[in-house]
């Protein structure tokens, strides 16, 4: 049973003070589908980890795909790999242009693929947005990278060991946690976030389910 709300209204969206909890109605991430329709009240401090938690099972979805479950067990195909790696490079390029606001300048190169056109194309959305909100959709990458190393049974013995280890290790909360915590203080900035944060996360599951 849905509980009574004891936070601001939806409407009400006044800044609050850091450190402060912000109390909405969010619809979480139960099951690896969509969001449940039931929606909860939560009092929220730590935004950062809100906008992974209410969307992990798309991590859970990523994990399973072929691509990823043929590179643990070593037999995916070098030219898939390599694909792969193109298009990952391809992000890299567009993503760092955008971030220095140099891409009418130099253009990639590499043709991206459908899933990645259409990853990038929400990027250049983003960036007629508020800053904060294009952060939100890096850390998608970040987050679910790290988190695919650390759950990847990848034995030492095959050829795809070295991306386990080349991704595992890295702390994003160091670079995001304070900056959302602290621009992300209302009840609709965050749900704004969570929209980003959760499409950017479907953006990385095509990604590799396409690869």
């Amino acid at each position: 049973m849905q509980s009574d709300r004891t936070g601001p209204k939806d409407d009400e969206m006044m800044a609050v003070s850091p450190g402060a909890p912000l109390y909405f109605r969010v619809a979480p991430c139960t099951l690896c589908t969509s969001p449940s329709d039931s929606l909860e009240t939560k009092s929220l401090k730590d935004v950062y980890e809100f906008l992974w938690e209410n969307n992990k099972c798309i991590a859970s979805e990523t994990i399973e795909v072929d691509f990823l479950q043929e590179m643990q067990n070593g037999s995916l195909q070098a030219e898939r790999y390599v694909s792969f790696t193109m298009q990952d490079i391809n992000y890299i390029l567009n993503v760092t242009e955008m971030l220095k606001e140099m891409s009418t300048k130099r253009e990639p190169t590499i043709r991206p693929t459908p899933a990645m056109m259409k990853y990038l194309t929400f990027y250049r959305n983003l960036m007629k947005d508020d800053p904060v909100y294009f952060a939100v959709g890096l850390l998608p990458c970040e987050r679910l990278w790290g988190w695919l190393a650390e759950n990847l049974n990848t034995p030492p013995t095959t050829a795809y060991y070295f991306w386990k280890v080349e991704n595992m290790g890295g702390h994003p909360e160091k670079h995001y946690r304070a900056l959302l915590n602290k621009y992300l203080n209302t009840p609709k900035k965050v749900v704004k976030a969570n929209a980003v944060f959760r499409a950017q996360m479907q953006n990385e599951h095509d990604f590799f389910f396409s690869s």
